[in-house]
């Protein structure tokens, strides 16, 4: 009976210890790849894929917050950007511009940089409203693709970031134009020159340049300044010659007596290129989905040629001398050559009899003092006090109204 327990303990007892084994192998696989920091970041990411971005945003705090020295921490901040860009709408999108810009700042040097930077310029450009509304996003998407084309011009990204660009440039012309044509329409020229004039500067790309140009030409024509007019029918026949109003500017400079220019190789290669991605003005089917759309229609935007770099604030400094000459200014800053700004210089009219040095002579004199005549006193010598004071605002008040004309003969109307 002992011998037969005997031989029944053992198994029982070997069962126990196999078991045993094998419980500790199995914890211990389950446990081997336990890097926790590597665990919460490719969690997050499954998350963010799955739109659980709030699941996704708690695991990759606890990384940040926990492992502070992980090698996943660049790119945990970069996903936490991710997520919020993917979740969208005007906090999400904020809040995804705010992170990126964090990474920036902890680490301008990865290569996931340009990255970054190309995620906060698509940010603003998804909050981008149409061009008769606020334009802020829109400025500040112009911005951000700037930096990033003069930060890394040979990033595989500048490319799109250039599109991009153009599409928004077009957005900001737009709305510069309707303004432009709406103080057209209304004959308030001065006012409509203006815009016009910082769309031709600004924006050569925009689908409407030409337009533009052949609004100038005939505001200018209409107050007779011809000279002026002509160079803005010219420009149209030489930097636009493909333009649907290249005939009609012909017909207005054989009108003024002007030589028509030959068309610009380079604009015509890029008009040509142009064409053949199939790039067209808006038609009626395109305008009436674009009244129903809440976004910007960015379809008629240009598709080659380089957009502008250079910011509004860099714009030069435009002078005037004398003469009563026009004087040609370049534009905007990086602009491409050709782009001038028409300046009308407006002479020094005639003085007043009644200022220093123009006194009126009197009568049966030369108008000349002797060292022997008594020197005549000062006008305000003679008046009483009050009388200086209202005489000295009066002539403050004359002087700050010719200054005031005398910025508006920039524009002749």
């Amino acid at each position: 009976m002992r011998k037969s327990l005997k031989y029944l303990v053992i198994p029982l007892v070997a069962c126990l210890l196999i078991a045993g084994c094998g419980g500790k192998k199995s914890k211990a696989k389950a446990g081997d790849p336990a890097e926790p920091d590597k665990v919460l970041f490719e969690s997050a990411l499954k998350d963010i894929d799955r739109g659980r971005h709030d699941v996704a945003r708690l695991s990759l705090q606890t990384l940040l917050n926990t492992y502070p020295d992980s090698e996943y921490v660049a790119k945990a901040k970069l996903a936490m950007g991710d997520s919020y860009y993917k979740q969208g709408g005007t906090s999400g999108l904020t809040q995804a511009v705010a992170e990126y810009k964090d990474f920036l700042t902890f680490f301008p040097f990865l290569e996931e940089a340009a990255y970054a930077q190309m995620q906060i310029g698509k940010a603003h450009f998804r909050r981008m409203e149409k061009p008769d509304r606020d334009r802020s996003a829109a400025r500040m998407a112009e911005e951000e693709f700037q930096i990033l084309l003069q930060k890394y011009p040979d990033h595989p990204m500048a490319l799109e970031a250039k599109q991009r660009l153009r599409e928004v440039q077009e957005v900001l012309a737009e709305g510069d134009f309707r303004i432009a044509r709406f103080y057209y329409i209304k004959g308030s020229m001065r006012a409509s020159a203006a815009r016009l004039q910082e769309i031709v500067n600004r924006y050569p790309l925009y689908s409407q340049a030409d337009t533009a140009l052949w609004l100038l030409g005939n505001a200018y024509e209409r107050a007779e300044k011809g000279d002026i007019a002509s160079q803005y029918y010219s420009k149209i026949v030489r930097e636009y010659p493909l333009s649907e109003l290249v005939p009609e500017a012909t017909e207005r400079l054989t009108g003024l007596g002007v030589p028509i220019p030959q068309p610009d190789p380079v604009a015509l290669a890029r008009m040509q290129k142009q064409k053949e991605l199939g790039q067209d003005r808006q038609g009626i089917i395109g305008k009436a989905k674009g009244m129903f759309s809440v976004r910007p229609n960015v379809a008629v935007a240009a598709k080659v040629g380089e957009p502008q770099m250079a910011p509004p604030s860099e714009t030069p400094t435009q002078t005037l001398s004398g003469g009563g000459s026009n004087t040609v200014v370049p534009g905007a800053g990086g602009n491409p050559p050709g782009n001038t700004t028409i300046i009308e210089v407006v002479p020094a009219g005639p003085s007043s009899g009644t200022e220093t040095g123009n006194a009126p002579k009197p009568e049966g004199t030369s108008g000349e003092v002797k060292p022997g005549d008594p020197q005549p006193k000062p006008e305000t010598e003679a008046l009483p006090a009050k009388k200086t004071e209202d005489k000295k605002k009066k002539d403050e008040k004359e002087s700050t109204s010719k200054k005031k004309k005398g910025l508006r003969k920039l524009i002749p109307w």
